[in-house]
């Protein structure tokens, strides 16, 4: 494993690269489609050609496996998936990327339920999973996240294919007016473990599922101009700034709670929704709550080699925080933090934050407790985990690979940042 002192120097040395050997770092690429392009597949489904995302594929020979009680296939990783290709479109003009990306949101359109939301799994005899308690069509996970990738969907399509753009709007219309049948009236707060806890989040207090959503929530405001998803954008950014740690004698200071009093890194994106949504915001607090946990909180969690979960309890004597287990780490725990610190360089041009988010995604390069390579760009595969510091899990499911190479994605959009984390990745390498 390379010693934090490789990493220091990368930084001194990023603006020197960026001059003195800029062409040649630019020209290089951490996203490799190759993998995942592996996983994809066309399927007749409903009628239509739709094209899938195989959910497992396991270490050596990386090929499609499904599962008894799940599927092959399920609208969280199609969702995902989507969204990476159509940025890879708006990035590159990619037609290929187009292409499978109007194929994966046919498929999201096609696994809406009458109810609005969106069953999640499918069988490999193309029979769509009715009742496995992960598949259902409800207020959860799946049907935030199939709504988020549809809204990039529809502002892509309505350039290049209104019918298209106009199905996908009806399913987007669709599930926001079963949201809105269930929004809690009452801003209700309960005390758990000395913690005020909102009510009015997805499952009450699921702050973690409460930043998906508002990453729907935002363009789909902006295509409508709905007053009543305006005021539940506030409802949700109160609710998750309420789940905020304040308290700077604990580590866990700015952390924002996922659930009740549990804190746990994977999906934990809220900061970087806050970020994006603080322009509709009363005031600058949003933006600010957002930054502590930037500031602090990640900065500690790079100190203790990352985290899995904990719990806090307060007591008379301050903020405990117990059950704090390190691992499994997964790729699903460190893009939400890399997307909050690009997004925080936009909101402020502080270039520190693309430093720190270089920093963060080095996670797949080495940069973490078992000093193992998790993404090789050679190949496109992204490793499933880390579940201790000798082991790792050499598997390469859609989650972890999507997962990556958002990441990767993401801060190739950014020079200062990429060639940093190039460096870095560089010096592994020797």
């Amino acid at each position: 494993m390379r010693t934090k002192k490789y990493f220091i120097i990368s930084i001194l040395f990023a603006h020197f690269i960026l001059t003195a050997c800029g062409n040649a770092q630019s020209e290089f690429s951490f996203v490799n489609t190759s993998h995942l392009d592996d996983l994809y597949e066309e399927i007749e489904f409903r009628g239509k050609t739709v094209g899938i995302i195989h959910i497992y594929s396991d270490y050596p020979d990386y090929g499609w496996i499904g599962d008894d009680d799940e599927g092959i296939a399920c609208v969280d990783d199609v969702a995902r998936a989507a969204l990476f290709y159509l940025k890879n479109y708006r990035a590159a003009g990619n037609l290929a990327s187009l292409d499978k990306g109007g194929k994966l949101t046919e498929f999201l359109l096609l696994m809406q339920a009458e109810n609005g939301y969106y069953y999640n799994f499918i069988f490999e005899d193309g029979s769509i999973n009715t009742t496995h308690k992960n598949s259902l069509p409800q207020p959860n996970w799946w049907s935030w996240r199939a709504m988020w990738a549809l809204t990039e969907a529809y502002d892509i399509y309505l350039n290049i294919d209104k019918d298209f753009a106009g199905r996908i709007y009806k399913s987007l219309e669709a599930g926001f007016n079963a949201l809105k049948t269930n929004l809690p009236v009452d801003r209700e707060v309960n005390m758990i473990n000395g913690f005020e806890v909102p009510t009015w989040l997805p499952w009450e207090s699921a702050a973690d599922q409460a930043g998906v959503l508002l990453l729907s929530l935002l363009p789909y405001y902006n295509i409508t101009k709905d007053e009543i998803i305006l005021e539940y954008i506030h409802a949700l950014q109160d609710g998750i700034t309420l789940l905020q740690v304040k308290d700077d004698t604990v580590f866990a200071h700015g952390a924002f709670l996922s659930w009740r009093n549990i804190w746990h890194a994977y999906g934990n994106i809220q900061a970087y929704s806050l970020i994006v949504s603080s322009h509709l915001a009363k005031d600058d607090k949003v933006l600010h709550d957002a930054l502590i946990e930037i500031n602090f909180f990640y900065k500690n969690l790079l100190k203790k080699g990352y985290l899995s979960n904990f719990q806090l309890a307060k007591t008379y004597e301050g903020i405990e925080v117990k059950n704090i287990n390190k691992y499994s780490q997964i790729a699903y725990n460190i893009r939400p933090m890399v997307y909050a610190c690009l997004a925080a360089y936009d909101a402020t041009k502080d270039n520190s934050y693309l430093k720190q988010g270089a920093e963060i995604a080095a996670w797949f390069f080495g940069r973490n407790p078992a000093g193992k390579q998790m993404y090789f760009p050679e190949t496109g595969i992204g490793f499933d985990g880390i579940n201790s510091e000798d082991e790792i899990n050499m598997n390469s499911g859609a989650e972890s690979t999507i997962e990556a190479l958002l990441t990767l994605q993401a801060i190739e959009n950014y020079p200062i940042a990429k060639e940093i984390l190039i460096n870095f990745y560089r010096h592994t390498e020797q």
